[in-house]
């Protein structure tokens, strides 16, 4: 059993050994060890003269026993270059064999340059040794030793018959020229190759599947399954495509990860890896991080969103509860409303004459077919204008002529309007136990920040060393981590004190 205490300082000073004078090349080194550890590839997408192939030779120099392979692919490469030429020999006997020493399927580390130059005669055998670690040499499946490959690519894989070997390629990193900032040290760097790596130090295959044996044994904290979950439907909206088969190699790769840094679990900050695991195009990996910062002061009853959500919810149930109100009844069940004068009566409403600044308004004659007027109604000049002989005064109703005196004083001729009175209300009083219920549920999420508050403040006091002494993490991340984590602490005090606020709310709710 191998003691990971002692592994996790060895793993830091093969760091040191591997990035041994190069400029600005710390993360890409961290990747490529951990692919190794975790039985992973990576994949190196930039321009020649960025140290791909030099990484991947340093990571034989750590690598104890074992062979190392290294070709440069083109489209006009055959499979013997990479596979080995056919055994003459075994031809001769009817056996279609190739003499594989010294080429891919006897290595266990290789690097492949322009890895997507592959072209059909080479892919298939290439994707079973990449995933399987076996090549078909003739009639025979054979296992190969193969711990890593490094791929390089100045450009990102093009045609759908590539896809199955960009997804072998678990762990993917854009690597670029040195930056302004760093070019004084590029240009003051000799050619002194660095000095081997204590024996004592390097890995052997043993010691690879020893620690992914021990690895998989280590759970997950909550917060990663839940970070997971949220991650997955993120990268499903935005339409990153990431297979069922990628997201459990993930998972391995964080155990790695996680039990090679010493630690009982994975947590979250192991998660910031996922940033180099999950993109399918390189301008996605900023939006992948992007969300996982933002995400880190979060848990599956503490979130942001989810909260506001709720308190949206509750502040709705709030306003309705404090506005509900019931109507009154008299002695004998009768609904009481408050008419017209502020009086109390057990009518509902009036129908009251229609008027218009003091005066009556009217009805049209019976064969008019709106005899409302669109429920206006007319006065009695615009009744007499419209439909009354301007000499006699009078009009054909029914089948006889009436004057307009006559027509003016029969009710049925008037306009009427109906008025609904007010119900007689008293706001809806509450049980104890509908207030205590109210209570007890933003209580019980009240507590559940209150502990996500000392969970945060716990993170925050141990970033600086969690960070700083982290194997596979970039101590740079410690800064945006840091202030994740108090915007997010920041965040949830806010939503908390709106809690309490509907909190109190509903214990001034009205009682029975």
């Amino acid at each position: 059993m191998i003691d990971n205490t002692d592994l996790k300082r060895r793993l830091q000073r093969l760091q040191r050994h591997l990035q041994h004078g190069l400029i600005e090349r710390d993360v890409p080194v961290r990747l490529a060890l951990l692919a190794m550890l975790a039985g992973e590839h990576l994949l190196l997408i930039g321009p020649p003269g960025t140290a791909k192939s030099e990484l991947a030779r340093r990571l034989r120099g750590v690598f104890r026993g074992g062979q190392y392979f290294e070709r440069l692919l083109t489209r006009f490469s055959v499979p013997e270059e990479l596979f080995g030429p056919l055994s003459i020999k075994a031809l001769e006997e009817d056996r279609y064999e190739r003499l594989t020493g010294s080429y891919l399927p006897s290595a266990s580390i290789a690097f492949i340059d322009e890895v997507f130059k592959a072209n059909s005669a080479i892919l298939n055998a290439l994707l079973t040794l990449l995933n399987e670690r076996e090549f078909d040499n003739g009639a025979q499946r054979v296992k190969t030793p193969l711990a890593a490959v490094i791929g390089a690519s100045n450009e990102l894989p093009e045609g759908e018959e590539l896809d199955a070997l960009y997804d072998r390629f678990l762990i993917r990193y854009e690597i670029g020229p040195v930056s302004d900032e760093g070019f004084h040290d590029l240009l003051q760097l000799d050619d002194t190759p660095p000095p081997a790596p204590a024996e004592a130090d390097r890995l052997s295959a043993d010691d690879l599947g020893a620690i992914q044996t021990a690895a998989r044994e280590l759970p997950l904290s909550e917060d990663v399954y839940y970070l997971l979950g949220g991650l997955r439907d993120f990268l499903r909206e935005k339409g990153v495509p990431v297979s069922d088969r990628r997201w459990r190699k993930v998972v391995r790769l964080l155990q790695v990860a996680a039990w090679s840094n010493g630690q009982d679990r994975v947590q979250v900050w192991d998660c910031w890896l996922l940033q180099h695991c999950l993109w399918h195009l390189p301008r996605q990996r900023e939006a992948i991080l992007g969300w996982y910062q933002s995400h880190l002061g979060t848990d599956a009853v503490v979130n942001p969103e989810r909260l506001r959500r709720l308190i949206g919810v509750w502040r709705q149930t709030l306003e309705q509860e404090r506005n509900d109100k019931r109507q009154l009844a008299n002695e004998k069940g009768e609904r009481l409303y408050v008419d017209n004068q502020g009086q109390l009566t057990t009518l509902s409403g009036r129908e009251y004459s229609a008027a218009e600044d003091g005066e009556p308004l009217y009805l049209a004659p019976p064969d008019q077919a709106d005899r409302s007027n669109a429920g206006q109604g007319y006065r009695r000049e615009e009744l007499q204008a419209q439909f009354f002989d301007d000499h006699y005064q009078q009009c054909h109703v029914d089948g006889k002529w009436v004057r307009l005196s006559e027509y003016t004083a029969n009710p049925e001729n008037r306009l009427m309007r109906h008025e609904d009175f007010a119900p007689h209300t008293e706001p809806v009083r509450y049980s104890e136990q509908h207030i205590r219920e109210r209570v007890e549920a933003t209580q019980d999420l009240l507590d559940a920040i209150a502990r996500h508050k000392q969970v945060l403040a716990a993170k925050l006091d141990a970033i600086g060393v969690d960070l700083a002494d982290h194997l596979w993490l970039d101590p740079a991340f410690a800064a945006p981590a840091r202030e994740n984590l108090e915007q997010s602490l920041r965040v949830i005090e806010e939503l908390e004190d709106q809690i309490r606020d509907l909190q109190e709310g509903f214990r001034q709710l009205p009682r029975l």
